[in-house]
């Protein structure tokens, strides 16, 4: 059996008397989508926050690939192959959305950002950039400040920087929100295929796109797992039905 690509190890995070994670472990295996769902207040965004290394947990682990990143910075565990795509944008604003892609090309690289004017005059790199734009729907939107661009379209942006650092695993926070019917139709056809190049890991409310990408689902309730398993096995569970999909228990 492959060996996890990423790997919670009994993670633990506490706020004063509120426990926002309660021992998660859970594993990425390669080629998967593994989707965490939950509740508003479940958890799901501290969890998060503990695998990118923006939280540093209380106790517990996380390792990519074998490697201990417990202790890495954000940049670090970036420099890795965390692939991050989160919730509050961390694009630069005034940059247009291919001099977004071109900075990710370039850390990738190793190259410093103090560089950009020349580096912008390199075609190789512009294609590069316009190229993976493309693959996410932005390429008509490449001279667009990230400012400007909606915030479905900075959504996008954000998994295309992501793609530029050719990362080992995917951290997708709410990746549909605010994309609309036929956005959200368009970025789940294409992450039914990223998780080929990475595997993936998946917060989302959106549960029809949830049951179409994942092949595991944890269910996260009050900082701890409550179920870990298939779509399938997630719709019949009955404590997931009751304390989260809505539907009541039968007698």
């Amino acid at each position: 059996m492959a060996d996890p690509v990423l790997d919670l190890r009994g993670l633990s995070r506490a706020f004063g008397a509120l426990k926002a994670t309660d021992d998660v472990s859970l594993t990425l295996m390669p080629g998967e989508t593994h989707a965490l769902i939950g509740p508003n207040g479940a958890g799901k965004s501290t969890l998060m926050g503990l695998v990118s290394g923006k939280i540093a947990p209380d106790a517990g682990e996380v390792w990519l690939e074998g490697q201990n990143i417990t202790g890495l910075s954000v940049a670090k565990r970036a420099a890795l192959g965390l692939g991050r795509s989160f919730q509050v944008s961390s694009l630069i604003p005034e940059y247009s959305a291919q001099r977004n892609v071109m900075l990710a090309l370039q850390a990738r690289q190793g190259h410093s950002y103090r560089f950009l004017k020349p580096v912008m005059r390199d075609r190789g790199l512009r294609d590069t950039a316009r190229a993976i734009l493309a693959r996410v729907g932005l390429d008509a939107r490449a001279s667009v400040e990230a400012a400007v661009l909606s915030h479905g379209e900075r959504r996008l942006l954000e998994i295309a920087v992501a793609l530029a650092l050719k990362p080992r695993c995917f951290l997708l926070d709410e990746p549909m929100a605010g994309l609309g019917s036929e956005g959200t139709a368009r970025l789940v056809s294409f992450l039914q295929n990223l998780k080929d190049e990475a595997p993936i890991l998946l917060v989302e409310h959106d549960m029809d796109a949830v049951f179409r990408l994942a092949d595991r689902i944890s269910v996260l309730v009050y900082g701890r797992i409550i179920a870990t398993g298939t779509v399938d096995e997630i719709r019949a569970n009955a404590q997931v039905r009751a304390v989260y999909l809505g539907e009541e228990t039968p007698a």
